[in-house]
């Protein structure tokens, strides 16, 4: 038996020969061939040894794998050698969390090995951290570790699943640094400082994903800089269950917003110029600046080719066009009171609610008041959100309305010559970007438009995409702003209709906090300490408080979609009024109702949740939307406010009026209806809690989102530019200089 064991060794050991010596064979021949730069040595873990590793010349030694490189690195010489890209990666990415974050820390290596460790371990105790290593069969991890540093392959990821279970424990918990399966979020009437939505959305992929072994993708809304710097802060989450990296997905990302905000600009500069150029100038002289002689030569561009087709002018000639027809071409005539395109800026600035443009002598007299909105209030984003090609959204911003022209006919985007320059500044932003959670679930970061004051959801490319990517069985998470009277209203009423998906469960998120407010509780107030009421057992307030979650779930149940209710558990909750909520919500007709930990515990907090989530998708459900669209503006208007609101009536202004007549006579009455309207509460009136009724809902304005595809109403005193608090977020945010370490953003 003995003698045996040993000639299968040695077989073995002469096969392993035999092969090194192959290896090495080629790295010399590499090595000596004047067209190979860099060797870099990709084997199976057991094929390397000290004899191929230092085959590789250390000029051409990619990984920094040979002795010679490595003995370099650890005298300090890095100018002279070269450094394993993987390691030079890691440090890259620790520093961009701080270039002190090291020091004095505990990492653990997990799964390194040979040159990979030696290398890892030598910049990290250059930066002052202390290091250990274990491998995959490490069973226990005595000692708090502060970074968690590991190598993967696919044959570890249920290891890994175990080592991060364990490092949970030992570790505090981090700061903020068609559907075929899906499930639409929203929340119940929430306090001023929001409920936890992102942060349970991001739990729960977590939990699929990591924990259920099920594909699943969030597609989430790109923060605006109002919030971020205002009330609320960021939308990233937070503990365990957040978008990374965090700064990014906070502050500009891909420029998006901007590129939204210079489109939405050019458009209001164009509408001005146009009128003051009209105002100033003969026929003559419009049609040779708009039709210039250029060497020689006079063509119509594309653009103008189809403003003459739509006038019903065929001519393609610039010299043949008659007096009449030069005049129609060159005339918008538009109606400088009717002009409903404002411009924007992402930032919370009540002062610019109402101003004077056109007050410097260059302008000639032509001055009127304005405004601007916050950019994700523009119809650019709202088409951003919603279109499903780039055709399409160039379609869509051409088709935007700005203004009337003095017969009361619509003027748009496309009739001022503009169309192509925005497709162009909105090129690139009409890509989702691609995040990551902390355990590694996919996140699409796409559009951001307020629930409050536009339509409130992530894109449609976006959610169409990873559907695509998760494949049957998979589920995709998409957020819906706000509560389900306005968020999910407008999901289902205009995202569904435009995307002709439907969602397979609404996860519905409560927080004890909100329900003790919605009860009686003292007003909430962002930047001052939570009252006792909300911080110490009180049964009586969540009981009372409970109507508007039962309203919220009655809302849902509009749609025929089944709903779950997701209990966002903070530290302050006593057991009691979790299940108190929990069962009311199930009396109340949820399909299931589950308290979460995932701030604390990551998706390993949302697992019940997510297990709720997959059992209400595989119900039936008989989805069905609120309202005809064929049906007059104003009865949908109607139907929203007293089926979803809770209203008696509603009362329209002289204004509201008038711009419902002047929409139906242009053909845009068959449009869905998006209401602005507070979020604070299901009436108009922010201080009123719970469940109101007997309430008249005012019609301040209405405006018209052609493009976007929907009719706008403005309920009573709604702005479309917020303003900063007493005390913004802005306060604790900061900059270290010597590390650029962003501090205070959460």
């Amino acid at each position: 038996m003995l003698k045996g064991t040993t000639e299968n060794l040695s077989k073995s050991k002469q096969a392993n020969l035999s092969k090194s010596k192959q290896i090495v064979g080629e790295i010399l021949r590499l090595n000596e061939d004047p067209t190979v730069h860099g060797v870099a040595l990709h084997l199976s873990e057991n094929a390397y040894s000290n004899k191929i590793l230092n085959a590789v010349k250390p000029e051409k030694d990619v990984d920094g794998v040979s002795d010679v490189n490595l003995g370099r690195l650890v005298r300090g010489d890095t100018y002279n050698c070269s450094i394993s890209p993987t390691a030079s990666a890691v440090m890259e990415l620790l520093e961009k969390l701080g270039k002190t974050i090291l020091h004095g820390k505990k990492v653990l290596l997990v799964g390194t090995c040979g040159p990979l460790e030696a290398s890892l371990q030598c910049l990290l105790q250059r930066k002052g951290a202390m290091t250990m290593s274990c491998q995959w069969k490490t069973q226990q991890l005595q000692s708090k570790v502060n970074i968690f540093l590991c190598q993967i392959i696919r044959s570890h990821s249920a290891t890994l699943q175990c080592i991060l279970s364990k490092l949970m424990k030992l570790s505090p918990t981090p700061t903020c640094t068609a559907f075929l399966n899906s499930a639409i979020w929203i929340w119940i009437t929430p306090t001023p400082l929001g409920e936890g939505k992102s942060t349970v959305t991001i739990g729960l992929v977590q939990a699929l994903t990591a924990h259920l072994n099920v594909n699943s993708f969030a597609c989430l809304r790109q923060p605006s800089q109002g919030p971020t710097f205002g009330v609320k802060g960021g939308a990233a989450g937070g503990g365990y269950a957040q978008v990374i990296p965090m700064e990014e997905f906070n502050l500009h990302l891909t420029g998006d917003i901007h590129a939204i905000t210079a489109a939405n600009n050019l458009l209001a500069a164009a509408v001005d110029a146009r009128i003051l150029h009209e105002s100033t100038q003969s026929d003559k002289a419009l049609y040779n600046r708009l039709v210039p002689v250029v060497n020689g030569v006079r063509e119509f561009s594309s653009i103008q080719l189809a403003r003459l087709k739509r006038l019903g002018i065929n001519k393609t000639d610039p010299g043949t066009l008659t007096a009449d027809e030069i005049s129609k071409f060159v005339r918008l005539d538009i109606d400088p009171s009717t002009i409903t395109w404002q411009r924007v800026l992402d930032t919370n600035d009540r002062f610019l609610r109402k101003i004077t443009i056109g007050q410097a002598n260059t302008e000639k007299g032509f001055f009127r008041q304005a405004q601007f909105d916050i950019a994700v209030a523009s119809e650019i984003m709202a088409i951003l959100a919603l279109t499903t090609s780039l055709a399409d959204m160039k379609e869509r911003l051409g088709k935007m309305v700005v203004a009337n022209d003095k017969n009361g006919q619509p003027v748009t985007a496309e009739d001022l010559g503009v169309t192509g320059a925005l497709a162009v500044l909105m090129k690139d932003a009409i890509k989702p970007t691609l995040m990551q959670t902390l355990e590694g679930t996919p996140v699409f970061v796409h559009a951001g438009p307020f629930a409050n004051i536009a339509h409130g959801n992530s894109s449609v490319l976006a959610d169409k995409i990873a559907l695509k990517l998760v494949g049957e069985g998979g589920f995709v998470v998409t957020e819906a702003g706000f509560g389900a009277d306005i968020g999910m209203e407008k999901f289902f009423n205009i995202k569904c209709r435009t995307s002709g998906l439907v969602p397979s469960v609404v996860v519905l998120v409560a927080t004890v906090r909100a329900l003790k407010m919605h009860g009686g509780g003292p007003n909430v107030t962002a930047g001052a300490p939570l009252k006792k009421e909300y911080t110490e057992e009180n049964l009586q307030l969540v009981a009372d408080g409970c109507c508007n979650l039962q309203k919220q779930i009655q809302i849902a149940q509009l749609f025929g979609v089944p709903v779950v209710v997701a209990l966002n558990v903070f530290k302050t909750d006593s057991h009691a009024e979790v299940d108190l909520v929990c069962e009311i919500a199930k009396q109340s007709g949820a399909f299931d109702a589950v308290p979460c930990n995932h701030w604390s515990a990551g998706g390993r907090g949302a697992v019940e949740l997510a297990q709720a989530v997959r059992k209400a998708a595989s119900q039936e459900n008989s989805f069905k939307y609120l309202y005809n669209l064929e049906l007059p503006i104003i009865e949908k208007i109607r139907i929203i406010a007293q089926k979803v609101y809770g209203a008696e009536d509603i009362e329209l202004s002289p204004v509201a009026q008038s711009q419902i007549s002047r929409y139906s006579k242009q053909g845009f009455g068959n449009l869905p209806i998006c209401m602005a309207k507070t979020h604070l509460s299901l009436s108009h009136q922010p201080e009123r809690k719970g469940v109101p009724t007997g309430f008249i809902l005012p019609i301040s304005d209405v405006r018209a989102s052609i493009g976007a595809g929907f009719i706008y109403p403005l309920v009573g005193t709604m702005s479309t530019m917020p303003g900063l608090p007493t005390r913004p977020c802005f306060y604790d945010i900061d900059l270290d200089p010597d590390t650029e370490q962003v501090k205070g953003l959460f």
